[in-house]
């Protein structure tokens, strides 16, 4: 590396806004832990099963067989994944709130952030709840063996058709643009910024709902999956063919999930 460069790399870092570089090293910790299976959950004899915490309906057959400890493990393991995978797409719009609160003190500041932060990791823990109420309804892992085809494709389908549907737009028009957020929604003092944590965590919700339902199907702990979709999320979001990436993803969904769906009943 060359002077200049290392010039230009250091005076890069020094504008980078520190709540960037928090929630950057937050992300990149939450990944570590995933990666290297350091987050707790139950269920030894699933591995004696020979099955795999990777496998679909696995990690939620295991929680539900373990009451509320089984729960609260997976949800913290969810919660986990969230922020690997949402942080740093998120990441404009906190760089944006922390630039209105210039005038107020540290303390202040920090409040601010960590209700908007705080609000905001503890919505997308939460709908962890959902794909344990659909395995204690429909066991995810059951049907996976008896007609594997057949779930993929159908969520494929729901997949492709959210991803074309009006209501995906007007989420993602929201987690597109930070600014616009902001000049909406902004509202003053710590309860404003968890109001605004809400808010934005219910259109990213919104906005992503149906690429989680996939990840559920194919394994909710398959680290393929969750990097494949954690980068469509961030692109769908941060880059300028963002909509273009989601009508495609919402076409090669749709077609696929068809072709597994009727060559399950061929």
């Amino acid at each position: 590396m060359t002077i200049r460069e290392s010039e230009g790399r250091g005076l890069f870092i020094r504008q980078l806004p520190l709540i960037a570089i928090v929630m950057y090293a937050i992300a990149l910790v939450a990944w570590t832990l995933i990666l290297w299976q350091w987050v707790p959950m139950p269920g030894d004899e699933m591995s004696e099963m020979g099955m795999q915490m990777s496998d679909p309906g696995v990690p939620e057959a295991m929680a539900i067989g373990h009451g509320a400890a089984g729960v609260g493990l997976y949800l913290l393991m969810w919660g986990t994944m969230m922020i690997a995978m949402m942080y740093p797409s998120t990441v404009p719009l906190f760089r944006l709130y922390n630039g209105t609160l210039q005038d107020l003190s540290k303390t202040a500041k920090a409040a601010r952030l960590g209700a908007l932060l705080g609000v905001y990791t503890l919505v997308w823990t939460l709908t962890g709840l959902v794909p344990l109420v659909v395995n204690s309804v429909v066991p995810i892992a059951a049907l996976v063996n008896d007609r594997g085809l057949l779930l993929f494709g159908g969520v494929l389908v729901v997949l492709g058709g959210y991803q074309l549907s009006p209501y995906k737009y007007q989420c993602l028009d929201k987690c597109r643009s930070p600014f616009g957020f902001l000049m909406t929604y902004h509202r003053p003092g710590i309860r404003g910024a968890a109001d605004m944590g809400l808010r934005f965590s219910l259109f990213c919700v919104g906005c992503c709902w149906a690429l989680f339902a996939l990840m559920v199907a194919v394994g909710s702990m398959n680290i393929l999956w969750m990097a494949i979709i954690a980068l469509v999320i961030s692109l769908e979001r941060t880059v300028s063919w963002g909509p273009q990436l989601a009508r495609a993803v919402g076409v090669v969904a749709g077609v696929g999930g068809v072709g597994f769906i009727v060559v399950s009943i061929v």
